[in-house]
């Protein structure tokens, strides 16, 4: 598959995120936590697509772990938001991102954002109460739709993210953002993808959805336990056992119950 021509000077300035790589001569444990992960341990340079690039594996594979030492090292807040966001619920993220050479575009990005799914309920309760506090101006939930993202559900608030608070010519790191998305929903995330990459974005995501990951000229690493690979959408596990299940599900479920 081959990645969307992108014209002009945004050719050159993307991918902002150009690539990654591994500090080993600061590491003083190399089998401690997180470098004994496998797509850790061998991180000698991971290069991203200038629209989008995929994360994807078993769970235990490292993708969200890396993902978020990625979005750290960018200088968003751990558990999610823009670079202006301090809130601090749980100190559990790793300090990979600290080890992490990053190899930077001339250009920085207009725009940001660090999703993730798991703590995205902590990001809609900060900016309500940076609201309830004032002294910002315009409330901050006017760039997320007006609506309080508590008032609406996971998959809504998620789109209202992406619709209202994505400006383009950013750069987004989302870790899962299908865990609260119907298939109908995801297609709509693709499109919102789409004209964002159009303007100038670059995304780097970490999920298990085959319908994210068909997204055209998208680049895609598997984390496995020898390391990470580039690998063909049409040869991930995830579109294969989807398309063998949609193709038979008869067949596939009697294998499956099957003594």
């Amino acid at each position: 598959m081959t990645e969307p021509m992108v014209e002009g000077t945004a050719q050159r300035a993307l991918p902002y995120l150009r690539s990654i790589a591994l500090k080993r001569e600061a590491i003083e444990n190399p089998e401690s936590y997180p470098f004994n992960i496998p797509a850790v341990r061998e991180l000698d340079g991971m290069e991203f697509a200038p629209g989008v690039t995929f994360l994807i594996g078993e769970n235990g594979s490292g993708k969200s772990t890396l993902l978020e030492a990625i979005a750290v090292a960018l200088g968003f807040n751990a558990e999610g938001g823009t670079r202006n966001f301090g809130f601090n619920t749980r100190a559990s993220h790793s300090l990979l991102h600290g080890y992490l050479r990053l190899v930077k575009s001339y250009k920085r990005p207009q725009d940001g954002f660090f999703l993730r799914a798991e703590s995205f309920f902590n990001v809609a309760t900060n900016i309500e109460e940076l609201d309830q506090e004032g002294g910002f101006g315009m409330p901050i939930i006017h760039s997320y739709g007006g609506v309080s993202l508590h008032e609406q559900s996971h998959g809504e608030s998620f789109l209202a993210l992406m619709v209202n608070r994505f400006g383009g010519k950013g750069l987004y790191v989302l870790d899962e953002p299908e865990a609260a998305l119907s298939p109908t929903r995801q297609l709509a995330v693709l499109d919102r993808m789409h004209q964002l990459v159009r303007d100038d974005s670059q995304f780097i995501i970490a999920t298990h959805s085959p319908i994210l990951m068909a997204y055209p000229g998208a680049r895609i690493y598997w984390l496995d336990g020898t390391g990470y690979n580039q690998v063909r959408y049409e040869d991930t596990e995830h579109y294969e056992v989807t398309r063998r299940f949609l193709e038979n599900p008869e067949r596939m479920l009697r294998m499956l119950f099957e003594p």
